[in-house]
Formats: structure tokens, C-alpha cells, sequence
């Protein structure tokens, strides 16, 4: 993630991201890392709103949002960057401003569109990192294909009811035993029937569960940017909510 140099750490960052820094695994080093970092979120809902705020507050330098919706009232159950005062406003607007309240330091650049499978690959191109929160699965099939031709690392999460899922992918390298990490398709080869996957608002949701994925999906970035422990490459996250677990499954490389 190491690109053209920024300006050092101000006397207000260096308190700001001080329990950063105190950590051996980030340290100045890494926050550095973070404030040059790039990084795109698709999606400023459920799991892209967890996922902002974080990565905002950890001093990420610039975030992408891509969004083409805007905040209505049922919203605000799940999606914690937008506010009241927002409602029928552009959400990356909404989230724009809300990351400017929480740290002033992070430039935001907005993308009111929905994402096709042409606009995909020349956004990822601007970008070191991408975390998908997308709610539907062309998104997630034409962000993992625009990655992985890109040779960026795609975050991408997913929920349900009372359950999400979570993984990282980087299909472009390889593995110490030398072949390819594993791609989307090969964790998920074709999407499932459109019936068979209601949307949140035929099914419902719990709002705290998108915070528990958004969360983790900030974390893995924070990983990837800095460099630091291991990421969920080749391995799919599980969460139950409803049983208080956390499973791990191991997937990999199915495709020639």
C-alpha cells in the first residue's frame, strides 16, 4: 500500500490516533500507511455504514463511497452514519458529512451511481482497497471480476436475519503452495435464484447484526492497509446471531 509520500502526522493526528500508534503491530509506521491509503466502499447501508465510520475514525486518508440511493426512514434502524435530519438526502452525501464529523482529516470522494459491470472496473482502478456491502449479487459479482482483473483486494460481506458472512479475496496472487488464492466464483459459481433471497425488507433484519459484519469488514481492511495479522483470504467468516457463534470455513481454488 506504500504509494507517493503524505505530509507527517499532525500534533492533532498523532493524538487522535494515539492508541493506534502505541500498538507495536501499527504504530506510526502503520497509521501512515492508513492516511495514504485509498480505499472504496460500495454501499452506504447496513454493512457500508459500520464499515465508514470505522475506517473514517482509523484515519483512513481517502474513502470512495458509491451509492445511488437516499436515506429514508426505514433505514435508520441499521444504517448508523445516516441521522434523522437526513431523510430523502443522497446517501453519500449523508456519509460524507458524517464522516467530516468524525474526522476532519479524511477526504471523501462520492459516487452517486449504480455499478454495472463497465462502471466497476474503471473505479477500482483509483482505488488500493475495496469493502462490498452491497445488498444484491451483480454488485458482488461485478466487484469481485473488476478486483480480481485489477489485482485489488476485495473485503466483501453479506448478511441475512440473524446471520452474516464475511471473506477476503485476492485471487490474483498466489499461496505458499503455489497455486492461485480463490476468487468469488469459486466460492459462489453462479448466484442463487432471485426467490430464494429476500430482501431486508420482505425478511427483515436485525440492525445490530450489520454492524457486527460492517465492523469486522473495517477490521480486514485496517489488516490489509497496514499489513498486520491474517487476513480471511481463502477462508469465509460465519456469524449466527441468534446462537452467539462464530464459524470459520475454509474454501479454495476450484477454477483452472
Amino acid at each position: 500500500m506504500d504509494q507517493a509520500p503524505v505530509r507527517p502526522l499532525s500534533d492533532s493526528e498523532l493524538e487522535r490516533y494515539a492508541r493506534h500508534i502505541v500498538l507495536p503491530e501499527i504504530g506510526g509506521a502503520g497509521q501512515q500507511r492508513l492516511k495514504r491509503a485509498r480505499v472504496l466502499v460500495i454501499g452506504a447501508g447496513g454493512l457500508g455504514a459500520p464499515a465508514l465510520s470505522y475506517l473514517a475514525a482509523a484515519g483512513v486518508g481517502t474513502i470512495g463511497i458509491v451509492d445511488d440511493d437516499i436515506v429514508s426512514l426505514s433505514n435508520l434502524q441499521r444504517q448508523i452514519i445516516h441521522r434523522t435530519d437526513a431523510l430523502d438526502k443522497a446517501k453519500v452525501d449523508s456519509a460524507a458529512d458524517a464522516i467530516a464529523s468524525i474526522n476532519p482529516h479524511v477526504a471523501v470522494e462520492r459516487h452517486r451511481l449504480r455499478l454495472t459491470a463497465a462502471s466497476a472496473a474503471d473505479l477500482v482502478a483509483r482505488y488500493d482497497i475495496v469493502t462490498d456491502g452491497s445488498d444484491n449479487f451483480e454488485t458482488r459479482y461485478a466487484m469481485a471480476d473488476a478486483c480480481a482483473a485489477a489485482g485489488k483486494p476485495l473485503v466483501t460481506g453479506a448478511v441475512g436475519r440473524f446471520d452474516g458472512s464475511l471473506t477476503v479475496l485476492k485471487p490474483y496472487e498466489r499461496g505458499e503452495d503455489g497455486a492461485r488464492l480463490p476468487s468469488y466464483r469459486d466460492l459462489f459459481p453462479e448466484p442463487p435464484p432471485a426467490d430464494m433471497v429476500p430482501s431486508c425488507a420482505e425478511a427483515g433484519i436485525v440492525g445490530a447484526l450489520t454492524g457486527v459484519i460492517g465492523t469486522l469488514q473495517a477490521m480486514e481492511v485496517i489488516k490489509l492497509v497496514t499489513g498486520i495479522g491474517e487476513p480471511l483470504v481463502g477462508r469465509l467468516l460465519l456469524y449466527d446471531g441468534l446462537g452467539a457463534r462464530f464459524e470459520t470455513m475454509k474454501y479454495g481454488r476450484s477454477q483452472a
